[in-house]
């Protein structure tokens, strides 16, 4: 099976939206193990939509549109796949209620082009709205079919996951299951783990179920994504379960959480184990830890609080830290220190550095100190009536620009202080 897909709308040729709608369609399609060979995007023209969804049909087995049905004069997805299945539109009644309904339940004044998006191809299948005004459309054109849904995202991700996906696996007879794994990594690139996991993934490509994909995600990482397909969920889950544990027996260090886990969620869950409350110094990232610990739900019974160190007399005299250069791991460590005892925590995590566009204290650009200070007997422990608490601390070279750099700063730290706290 075969799914291509055409994106329309002139916005996009003028790249005034990006087409982040094909992509994230790649990918699904990806995942569900259907093969996916070529992305068209076109104008509202109906001509050139026309001529691009037969020339896309001669190799295809279906192909997925998205946008153009709106309500407007260049909304004319409808008119352009009507013309390719050889036939007329109608009105489709129910539709038409829905979307008069929909304006009167709002107190809103329904002009009269919003009943275009009721017109339908004769002799396709409508996919019901859920989220906004455009249902969209089952169009068979032959063997083949054409899948219209609107330009919307969430519009879209909500009608191929309910209506689309599960007719394409219909269609190709391929298992009605399908889940995947996601392992989630840090501290290691993108080329580093398919070097890595190589013998693994060969050894995938010969069964061919699950598949495998990289996905590099910024702050958040880069996820190692396992798709299977079976007859049923149990089976489907025996097979993620199988090789995402040797896919982890390979890399375990950079393995931190799997699908909805972040490196934020994972630390507040080590912390919260280990009855140990956290504060944060920062001076580079500006806020952005502290920002990402406190939007993790629950966070406040272990986020005590933070310092944004950003200028250095705050630093000395607020954090206590020795007077002199600033971009140092010693400069991290009395960071560290001095937020568990300004905010009251029981481990301390502290960043310094340059993020550009400037040399810094000697330091080069994309230069990262980081301390931990926890309890002197070390994690599980408190500091005890004597508040001794001992440092940690390392150093990394981070790329990018400055904006790159500061949230790679921001996952960086959070590993260095989950790596500690996972010590034996």
């Amino acid at each position: 099976m075969r799914c291509d897909v055409v994106a329309v709308g002139t916005e996009l040729l003028l790249g005034q939206i990006v087409d982040t709608n094909s992509s994230w369609l790649g990918e699904q399609l990806a995942a569900a193990g259907i093969d996916s060979c070529l992305q068209v995007k076109v104008g509202d023209n109906q001509a050139r939509i026309v001529a691009a969804l037969q020339s896309v049909l001669r190799d295809a087995d279906a192909v997925i549109v998205c946008g153009g049905l709106g309500p407007t004069h260049d909304d004319i997805t409808r008119e352009s796949i009507a013309e390719v299945m050889g036939t007329t539109l109608e009105m489709h009644d129910v539709i038409a209620d829905r979307i008069a309904h929909m304006f009167a339940s709002r107190n809103r004044k329904m002009a009269e082009n919003n009943l275009r998006q009721a017109m339908v191809p004769r002799g396709a299948s409508v996919i019901e709205q859920k989220r906004g005004t455009a249902p969209g459309l089952i169009c068979p054109v032959g063997d083949k079919v054409i899948y219209a849904v609107p330009g919307v995202p969430y519009e879209l991700h909500e009608m191929f996951e309910r209506a689309i996906l599960p007719d394409l696996l219909a269609r190709s007879g391929e298992p009605r299951k399908i889940a995947s794994r996601v392992l989630r990594t840090w501290g290691e690139s993108e080329s580093g783990l398919n070097e890595r996991l190589q013998p693994l993934i060969d050894e995938l490509d010969r069964v061919g179920n699950p598949t495998l994909a990289f996905l590099a995600s910024g702050w958040e990482g880069i996820k190692v994504r396992l798709t299977a397909r079976g007859a049923d969920d149990a089976s489907v889950k025996s097979l993620l379960d199988s090789w995402a544990e040797r896919v982890r027996a390979i890399v375990p260090e950079v393995v931190f959480g799997y699908d909805t886990d972040t490196m934020e969620s994972v630390v507040l869950d080590l912390l919260r184990a280990q009855g140990l409350t956290i504060g944060v110094a920062e001076s580079v990232t500006g806020g952005l830890v502290a920002g990402r610990l406190t939007a993790t739900p629950g966070s406040s019974d272990v986020m005590r609080g933070g310092v944004v160190a950003y200028a250095s007399d705050v630093k000395f005299d607020v954090l206590g830290v020795p007077r002199g250069p600033v971009i140092s791991e010693d400069t991290a460590r009395a960071m560290a220190v001095g937020v568990c005892k300004t905010v009251g925590s029981s481990v301390g995590l502290a960043l310094t550095g340059v993020a550009g566009p400037a040399e810094q204290d000697g330091a080069k650009v994309g230069t990262l100190c980081i301390a931990v200070a926890m309890p002197a007997g070390g994690p599980g422990t408190s500091s005890g009536s004597s508040g001794q608490l001992v440092a940690s601390s390392t150093t990394v070279m981070l790329p990018g620009d400055r904006k790159t750099m500061r949230e790679l700063a921001v996952i960086s730290a959070l590993n260095y202080l989950r790596q500690l706290l996972q010590r034996p």
